[in-house]
């Protein structure tokens, strides 16, 4: 026994040599866990902003002038323009919105009239889009209902809405987007690590020296998934140390300890679908589309970008075998609402079962094909 542990532990050692030659893969580890999450979590953002509108008024009035200038910073950009001109900049892409004022738009809303405004949209610019309408519409009721009563009373409601934002008060994007950045590259990089680890033993000939060495298939496999995941491991604590909490300053209130177990347990299973899909593969080029395959629904359906609700019955029944949908319910659970192993139990137990069945079946599998490897 203490002879295989032995073995693991030495081919593990290879691997983290093997892997500390590889210029290409240290930069890629460690630009996943800093660059990548900083770029990530403050390039986008969901909530509209600097939107650029055009404004063609041709009423000249004082109503149409108040609903000129309601569109300013932070969430437009706006510029006035004329009638002739306002298609051709939408063509250009110069803006996104351009609003025509009809000519005696503020006699016709006196006159008790419903005249109408024309709200042009750049529907290519897809966030913005659906956003920024509504805003315009907003806006543009706001100002139009606040002339007419020449006041800005609200009308009072019946019941009162107390809302309460918990977890990010200042629904600040940036603490959702950061931390589940490093979630989506823990699964990623580790897939990336173990497969790239064992096509790189067939490419280089080594395959060939594990073969004949006294080590069984087992302790191959076992050593790889050991060195890489805890390679993920500490580039993931660095990445949420560092660009997380240190560059964002994005509070994490749950337990860092019970976070990393549930990724422990997921790195089971992603390694060990790494070298299943490398066994599959017979060079990087192949493994690299195969990966393609496989990771954009991990992280598109596993509950990080869209919440698993929103997702058909069918879809969300499917993932549960994923796991990283397990792996993003733990997290968040974590990190976000400070839960306790009371909480995410279930999730640490759907972890735990499909990391046995990931590893049996890769296990089978790299023993069926290591001689054809070679």
């Amino acid at each position: 026994m203490m002879k295989k542990i032995k073995n693991i532990y030495q081919l593990g050692c290879k691997e983290l040599w093997s892997l500390w030659r590889d210029p290409f893969m240290l930069i890629l580890i460690i630009y996943t866990f800093t660059v990548s999450v900083y770029t990530a979590s403050t390039a986008t953002s969901d909530s509209l902003n600097m939107a650029p509108i055009a404004i063609v008024d041709e009423d000249k009035s004082t109503l149409s002038e108040r609903i000129s200038s309601s569109f300013y910073p932070p969430y437009f950009i706006s510029q006035m323009t004329e009638l002739n001109y306002m298609d051709a900049g939408m063509d250009a892409g110069e803006f996104t919105f351009a609003l025509n004022i009809p000519p005696n738009f503020q006699e016709d809303v006196l006159a008790g009239e419903s005249p109408s405004i024309q709200v042009n949209v750049d529907a290519t610019r897809m966030s913005q889009a659906f956003s920024g309408s509504g805003y315009i519409q907003q806006i543009i009721q706001s100002e139009v209902n606040e002339y007419i009563l020449r006041n800005r009373a609200v009308t009072e409601l019946p019941v009162n809405l107390e809302l309460r934002a918990r977890f990010n008060p200042t629904l600040n994007t940036q603490w959702f987007s950061s931390v589940m950045q490093i979630i989506n590259n823990v699964a990623m990089l580790s897939i990336i690590l173990t497969g790239a680890a064992l096509i790189r033993e067939r490419e280089h000939g080594t395959i060939e020296h594990l073969m004949v060495m006294p080590v069984t298939v087992f302790e191959i496999m076992l050593s790889k998934i050991w060195s890489m995941s805890l390679v993920v491991l500490i580039a993931a604590f660095v990445g949420l140390k560092v660009v997380v909490q240190g560059a964002l300053h994005v509070p994490i209130d749950g337990s860092l300890a019970l976070f990393f177990a549930g990724a422990f347990f997921t790195l089971l299973a992603t390694t060990s679908m790494g070298i299943y899909m490398a066994t599959v593969s017979k060079s990087m080029p192949q493994f690299g589309l195969l990966m393609m395959l496989v990771l954009i629904p991990l992280q598109m359906l596993s509950g990080g970008s869209t919440p698993r609700e929103s997702m058909p019955e069918l879809v969300q029944q499917l993932m549960m075998a994923a796991p990283t949908t397990h792996f993003v319910s733990l997290a968040q659970a974590i990190l976000y609402r400070n839960a306790g192993f009371e909480v995410v139990w279930p999730s640490f137990l759907w972890l735990i079962a499909i990391a046995a069945v990931f590893f049996f079946v890769a296990w089978k599998r790299f023993k069926a094909t290591i001689h054809t490897m070679a």
